[in-house]
């Protein structure tokens, strides 16, 4: 019920980017909108390759199906359909699938009259695959140094990149991204545990306030961000870490091509040691 009384405040015609009137409906409870149709389009098209991509491999393993990308010797070119132009071909839909997906997110937004703060988080999610299959095959020259659609295939290339460069967790892109991912887990841990503490009290006790909320980490550690500044900094922490992921990834080969321990020599350099 509560949900049929706040459907009336969403439920408003305007906010398109393209298409206006004619894609500005709803499916039940979903949103459509041109880049709704479009999603759905290239969504449809990326699993039909894929799916074609199975049928002319050699397994219908779900571990073991992989679509590789075009061999090295195609550099940026396009690739035959079954040497890689597969591979071309999904990773366009992909992308052209999150994109749509991102743009209805801003519709949805324009038309509630809020921020744009969930189609720019999940856009920074976009930018890390956009990264792995496109800025560094493009700064390599060649889309072969994309990673392969397989569960099995795709755990290899990560492990192979990273004996590709002795001791991957040396890359300092890679050190700031891992420790924004721990303490993301840790603001989450903390803020979820005090939700939880505060709404499931003891027996016979009320439901505590965001007051003693504050309270709480005041008496611990000093200071408490507060309710709205928790979010912000979860926020902050998550993108940071998919961020830092990403430009880890996009150094490695393009403007680093020795093991990352050797990175750290520079260390050793400083006028301070002599």
């Amino acid at each position: 019920m509560a949900m049929l009384s706040f459907e009336r405040k969403y439920r408003v015609g305007g906010g398109t980017l393209l298409g206006g009137d004619l894609f500005d409906f709803w499916v039940g409870p979903f949103y459509v909108g041109f880049f709704g149709v479009t999603t759905i389009f290239f969504s449809f098209v990326g699993i039909a390759l894929i799916m074609w991509g199975a049928a002319i491999g050699p397994t219908w393993n779900p571990w073991k199906i992989s679509i590789a990308p075009p061999d090295i010797s195609y550099g940026l070119t396009l690739a035959p359909l079954r040497e890689g132009g597969l591979w071309q071909l999904i990773t366009v839909c992909a992308l052209g699938a999150f994109g749509s997906w991102a743009l209805r997110e801003v519709e949805i937004c324009r038309k509630l009259g809020i921020g744009l703060h969930v189609p720019f988080a999940f856009s920074v999610a976009i930018f890390a695959y956009f990264s792995l299959v496109v800025i560094r095959p493009v700064l390599l020259g060649a889309w072969g140094f994309g990673f392969p659609y397989g569960i099995i295939s795709h755990l290899d290339w990560v492990s192979n990149t990273g004996y590709q460069y002795l001791h991957f967790h040396y890359n300092p892109a890679h050190m700031i991204a891992v420790t924004f991912f721990f303490t993301t887990t840790l603001a989450l841990a903390l803020h979820g545990s005090l939700v939880l503490s505060a709404v499931n009290p003891a027996p016979g006790e009320t439901v505590k306030t965001p007051e003693h909320e504050n309270t709480f980490f005041r008496d611990t550690i000093g200071y408490s961000i507060g309710t709205l500044g928790i979010h912000r900094l979860g926020l902050f922490l998550a993108l940071s870490a998919a961020f830092w992921s990403a430009i880890c990834i996009i150094i490695s080969g393009p403007f680093w091509t020795r093991g990352w321990p050797e990175w750290w020599t520079w260390w050793l350099d400083l006028p301070i040691w002599r």
